[in-house]
């Protein structure tokens, strides 16, 4: 094999993709490594520590944030095919350490050098060379850590834009909410069940036969109403996609 001269990547596959949906990860680092990357998946990473962030736990996060830190401390960049983790570390990491914490230094240092995924294909690597055939209409969900922290909106578009059958149908509603909200889907079910039915709406009334997203804890959200609804509209992160991983079944159906 030849030797690859890109930069060394380091791969957050996240919790919820390691446990429910592996296949993201495998899109991701397939895309990496088209893309020039060499790609590592430390095995010691464990969860970005955003649902103890998000409950006010900020020693746990602390803890969990200095973990991360040195398990991803040697690579030239930290990528997450998650606008929620990637988040987490690049907007969230500096903010849990007081300046004069010998710390604080290390989360900035992270945060400088991490990207979701769609966001590190486009904006650093310039990578456009898509190859796939998938004839389907699409639409797109903006996962909100993705688009108003780390301003992720176009990037994913470019590069459905190069899939070869791929027609994008737009919602009226792509920026809003799918009411996932980690926790917030746990502690508000009512209100989450509500925001969710309206996403799915939108939805419909793009008449897709897909949706992406680039969160897998969204998308999960949005197929299980989807299902719960009888319909035959498919979910899938947009990695798989770009990635031509057209023998994984979508998020919800059964494997085999």
């Amino acid at each position: 094999m030849a030797e690859v001269n890109g930069p060394h990547v380091g791969l957050f596959v996240t919790c919820v993709v390691d446990l429910m949906r592996p296949a993201v990860g495998f899109a991701a680092a397939r895309l990496l490594e088209a893309a020039g990357c060499r790609v590592s998946v430390p095995a010691a990473q464990t969860c970005c520590g955003q649902p103890a962030y998000n409950s006010g736990d900020m020693g746990s996060s602390r803890d969990i944030a200095k973990q991360v830190i040195t398990t991803f401390s040697a690579f030239d960049y930290v990528v997450a095919p998650s606008g929620s983790c990637a988040g987490t570390l690049k907007a969230h990491y500096p903010e849990m350490f007081d300046a004069q914490d010998a710390w604080a230094e290390k989360a900035q240092a992270l945060s400088n050098k991490t990207y979701e995924l769609m966001q590190f294909l486009t904006d650093i690597l310039k990578f456009n060379e898509i190859n796939v055939n998938w004839p389907s209409t699409a639409t797109y969900h903006d996962s909100c850590s993705g688009l108003r922290e780390l301003g992720i909106k176009v990037q994913p578009r470019q590069l459905l834009d190069k899939v070869n059958g791929l027609t994008l149908s737009e919602g009226d509603k792509a920026e809003t909410c799918c009411g996932f909200g980690g926790l917030f889907c746990v502690k508000y079910g009512d209100i989450s069940n509500q925001i969710v039915g309206e996403k799915v709406d939108d939805i419909e009334a793009t008449n897709a036969e897909l949706v992406l997203g680039g969160d897998l804890g969204c998308l999960m959200n949005i197929a299980g109403k989807l299902k719960r609804r009888g319909s035959a509209i498919e979910v899938r992160h947009v990695a798989e996609v770009l990635a031509g991983m057209d023998d994984v079944p979508a998020i919800g159906e059964p494997e085999g």
